[in-house]
């Protein structure tokens, strides 16, 4: 595992503009897309004040790249990930790259799924403005697989595998414990940032919910510190992956960022996101729209608000002691398909350069609970959310399938054939009344003041010189 290691500085000079692009919209216009630029798209959701998006991409890589999707002829990307577009994957001096994990002889789900085309059953009709080069839905409860393309394809996460962190840190600390964060537990953040600071003091939950909701890459490597380091993260996210059968999964970032070796696969993120949604914390914060997150540091002026009676917006401010006070402000979650998509339980965003944009979502219609995760996609012609939305719409319609998550390491596409066997145990963890009744972020634009006091805790952040490369 490579030590934190600053990014190429391309997109320092647009540092400030990419926080706005993905934090502004959420407290002007509804629920954001996070950092994900809307490249080749209107900015009339953005607020007039922000730069245009073109200014947080990298001056060598055109906008062509982010909106063309890939020739999956040949199954070109069964042993690595399409080439790097940046120096976020080259090693630091006198360490190497990872050998990409060995391919199984025998793809696990089922015969059907063992190739780049699509897997559909009759019925399933496949939406023409899928642009992502790997998806799949499935069935949260049982495992089945509805329909596929290059389910075993090989890209970069990105920040989804966030989830895969997420459930690393609910089986090792308790949701309720209080850390009190430092200067050294902040080291290494970049990125997007949900807003955490030197002093704050915010429970696990907390930070998982900045996580989650907000794709905070400071919550990733506070949480990391609390496990032993960066490094040992890394190594139990690897590790539990390989308990759940991901096998095509390699894990280089605890945040997602690029690195040496990162990849994984549709097939296997929607293990591992099944895996998360059995916790009920998890399944909780990653269906809940609206929370109250901590200022920084801890006292008078700090408390996190309840979204439901925020106060008004108001900035820092100044004890009597003289310390400055950042007052805590309303996260709003970043996945637009919980606004926008009746029955919406969850998901998770994500983008960097090298991953283009990624996502997972989730849904439950007549007791049916469906997910779709799509991997190096576009936001041509439409965005990642409104892709999975068009997914999961297929997969609600057709009750047949294609394969199945198998569960465990080392098994083979015959042991699909068992399902009593391969089937979780018990129900999967169920969404909390978190969520808000009202749809198309109408809370969001209630307390968008209030929301954007929270990004400018980020651009602050950005301001004590964390280098951005634009990615969830």
């Amino acid at each position: 595992m490579n030590p934190p290691r600053r990014r190429p500085a391309s997109r320092a000079a647009g540092l400030i503009s990419a926080v706005l692009v993905g934090l502004a919209p959420a407290a002007f216009a509804g629920p954001a897309a996070a950092v994900e630029p809307p490249i080749g798209h209107s900015q009339a959701q953005l607020p007039l004040s922000v730069p245009p998006p073109a200014a947080v991409l990298p001056s060598t890589t055109s906008s062509e790249y982010f909106d063309t999707p890939r020739d999956l002829t040949g199954c070109p990307y069964r042993t690595t990930p399409p080439a790097p577009v940046d120096a976020s994957e080259v090693p630091l001096p006198g360490q190497t790259s990872p050998a990409p994990p060995p391919v199984p002889e025998t793809p696990a789900g089922g015969e059907s799924l063992n190739s780049c085309d699509v897997a559909a059953p009759a019925g399933f009709d496949v939406p023409g403005e899928v642009t992502a080069s790997a998806w799949l839905v499935s069935d949260l409860d049982t495992g089945e697989v509805v329909a596929a393309r290059d389910p075993h394809g090989r890209y970069r996460p990105a920040s989804v595998i966030k989830t895969l962190l997420a459930s690393v840190v609910l089986d090792r600390l308790q949701a309720d414990r209080i850390i009190e964060v430092t200067d050294a537990d902040l080291q290494g953040a970049e990125g997007s940032l949900v807003g955490i600071g030197p002093g704050g003091k915010y429970s696990v939950d907390r930070l998982l919910s900045g996580l989650l909701m907000s794709s905070g890459n400071d919550a990733a490597t506070v949480l990391a510190h609390q496990m032993g380091g960066i490094e040992a993260t890394v190594e139990a996210m690897n590790a539990h992956a390989a308990e759940l059968g991901a096998e095509s999964t390699h894990v280089a970032t605890v945040n997602g960022l690029d690195g040496p070796g990162m990849m994984s696969t549709a097939y296997d993120m929607s293990l591992i996101f099944r895996d998360a949604m059995t916790r009920p914390e998890f399944a909780r914060i990653v269906g809940t729209q609206m929370s109250g997150f901590p200022g920084y540091p801890a006292g008078e002026g700090a408390g996190a608000p309840d979204p439901a009676a925020a106060p008004a917006n108001a900035g820092p401010t100044v004890r009597a002691d003289g310390s400055v006070v950042n007052p805590g402000f309303v996260l709003a979650n970043d996945n637009r398909l919980l606004y926008n998509y009746p029955g919406a339980i969850g998901g998770k965003t994500g983008f960097t350069d090298d991953a283009r944009h990624t996502f997972i979502g989730a849904a439950e219609r007549d007791g049916r609970r469906l997910a779709v995760v799509l991997l190096d996609g576009t936001r041509v012609p439409k965005a990642p959310w409104e892709q999975a939305a068009l997914l999961l719409d297929a997969g609600f319609a057709t009750d047949d399938t294609v394969g199945r998550l198998v569960d465990g390491p080392q098994t083979s596409a015959d042991d699909a054939d068992h399902a009593d066997e391969q089937l979780a145990s018990g129900p999967l963890g169920t969404v909390g009344q978190t969520r808000a009744s009202t749809a198309d972020g109408s809370l969001i634009e209630r307390y968008g003041p209030w929301l954007a006091l929270g990004a400018g805790g980020v651009i602050v952040l950005a301001g004590a010189g964390l280098t951005l490369r634009s990615r969830r």
